[in-house]
């Protein structure tokens, strides 16, 4: 686990600059928010809104970015009003809760921008236990959110808006189907049945902190797509908890609130939220402990009990998780899996078919097309995060698995020394990449349509650099005919 967040190759350093802009946008944020008066209550609120401000937006163009960050404030306004109306009502409060907690996961089926608007309205309801918000604080928690969003764009889209020098990523589309076929929906389902039993449980729990069990309830439905995949991010979810508790008793129970020391272990807590997330989930976890921990410290509420009731808590909600993943319109593995690894494999077909456009000397750009199949290949992970988790007892399951990943690395690793070559405006066109691309997008339609028997492997690799990356592809897509398709019981897809 060590290895995988520090060894992890962060390609132009864009998960170093991802987490010290955040970093400054926060800080800057709360700065604003202090500046202006408010108070601590108004100062967390502003710089929780700044976090999931730049952690959650990812439309796939800055204007798209810019436009989703000006619309938060729309979705979080309301719903943070709903929340403090509903201070003194629990009963329609709990109700309120699990609505918005099915209409959060529902809104995913409009791409990126659904989900950010989604996972900030669950947010904002969420503040609103977290703070004990009542309607008489609400003017100052709205000037505060509207302050940090400002603080946070300007930071994002003005003073260090890297995304710019970037090629724009084609947003792979959601999943399709419709009504209780289409996975967004049967999510919504699982999320407001898994909520439903995390709040009786978790006030069973404690009648004051029993948000945090709906909170782990939430978190573990983000970006999954299958009860494997579901199961699998709460059991990092507990054991992230686990950790940040252990850190917490190291780190912030000894600061005792100090404003000087606790905003700095926040700001390193950020950075480690932002840091880690894309490459471990149970780090990312261990950092949002860590820093739930030094809010309470600066709250004065930060205890051994507060510790161990945290725990208990997120117990509860990983269970409301894995029950309702397990028995409410349940989403295969193997659905999602093949679904992730065919669109996987027609992008490698189309940015083979661009470059070898490119070459050909036609006004064609694969750059976003490499950019989508990264994008790509992070959903392929996830999906086949189940088979290859330690604790998965299929041995042979998990060796297959590993093999595929292992094989569409190798052909991202062509198509994008493909993509370099095209690129270099003297590399002159050979008639034998037509056929060559040829043979690529055949091989990925036999893979995807069951017909692997007929790719074949290629002889030997020429030396000219876009045929031998070519080459390499096809060799890739030859090899991964035998874990996609094998007979079952030992096949990977559709097993």
């Amino acid at each position: 686990m060590l290895k995988k967040v520090f060894v992890a190759p962060d390609p132009g350093h864009t998960r170093l600059r991802f987490a010290a802009r955040a970093v400054l946008g926060i800080g800057l944020a709360v700065l604003v928010c202090g500046l202006a008066g408010h108070s601590l209550v108004g100062m967390v609120a502003g710089g929780l809104a700044a976090l999931l401000a730049l952690f959650t937006v990812a439309d796939a163009t800055v204007r798209g970015q810019a436009v989703t960050t000006a619309l938060l404030p729309v979705v979080g306004i309301p719903v943070l009003a709903l929340a403090a109306g509903l201070h003194t009502h629990p009963v329609g409060r709990d109700f309120a809760f699990i609505a918005v907690v099915g209409a959060g996961v529902y809104a995913r089926r409009w791409g990126a921008r659904g989900h950010s608007l989604g996972v900030f309205g669950f947010m904002m309801f969420f503040v609103g236990q977290f703070l004990r918000v009542t309607p008489a604080r609400l003017p100052e928690l709205y000037a505060a959110l509207l302050l940090s969003l400002l603080a946070a764009s300007a930071v994002r889209f003005g003073l260090w808006c890297y995304e710019r020098r970037m090629p724009p990523a084609a947003a792979p589309a959601p999943p399709g189907g419709t009504g209780l076929a289409r996975v967004t929906t049967r999510q919504a389902v699982q999320a407001a049945a898994g909520a439903g039993f995390a709040l009786v449980i978790g006030q069973l729990v404690s009648g004051q902190r029993w948000y945090w069990a709906v909170g782990a309830t939430w978190w573990v439905f983000v970006n999954t797509a299958s009860r494997g995949e579901t199961l699998v991010r709460g059991f990092r979810r507990v054991l992230g908890t686990l950790l940040g508790v252990a850190l917490g008793v190291l780190v912030a129970m000894p600061v005792h609130g100090a404003p000087v020391a606790s905003a700095v272990l926040v700001a390193v807590a950020v950075f480690g939220i932002f840091y880690t997330a894309a490459v471990s989930y149970t780090w990312m976890m261990l950092w949002v402990t860590l820093l739930a921990e030094l809010l309470y410290g600066l709250f004065g509420v930060l205890g051994p009990a507060l510790l161990a009731l945290r725990v208990a808590e997120t117990a509860v909600g990983v269970v409301g998780a894995a029950l309702a993943v397990l028995f409410v319109l349940p989403v295969t593995t193997h659905r999602t899996t093949d679904a992730s690894i065919q669109r996987a494999l027609h992008c490698v077909r189309a940015c083979t078919a661009e470059a070898a456009a490119r070459l050909a000397g036609a006004d064609a750009d694969p750059a976003p097309r490499v950019a989508e199949l990264e994008q790509l290949l992070g959903r392929v992970r996830l999906s086949v995060a189940p088979l290859t988790h330690p604790m998965n007892p299929l041995l042979w399951r998990k060796r297959r698995a590993r093999r595929v990943l292992a094989l569409l690395d190798d052909c991202a690793r062509e198509v994008r020394g493909l993509v370099a070559v095209a690129a270099d405006p003297v590399a002159s066109h050979d008639a034998r990449l037509a056929a060559a691309c040829w043979r690529v997008e055949a091989a990925v339609e036999a893979l995807t349509e069951g017909g692997a028997g007929h790719i074949l492997r290629p002889a030997e690799t020429p030396a000219e650099p876009a045929l031998a990356h070519l080459h390499g592809l096809e060799r890739a897509l030859a090899e991964l005919a035998e874990p996609l398709h094998a007979p079952a019981p030992s096949r990977l897809v559709g097993a």
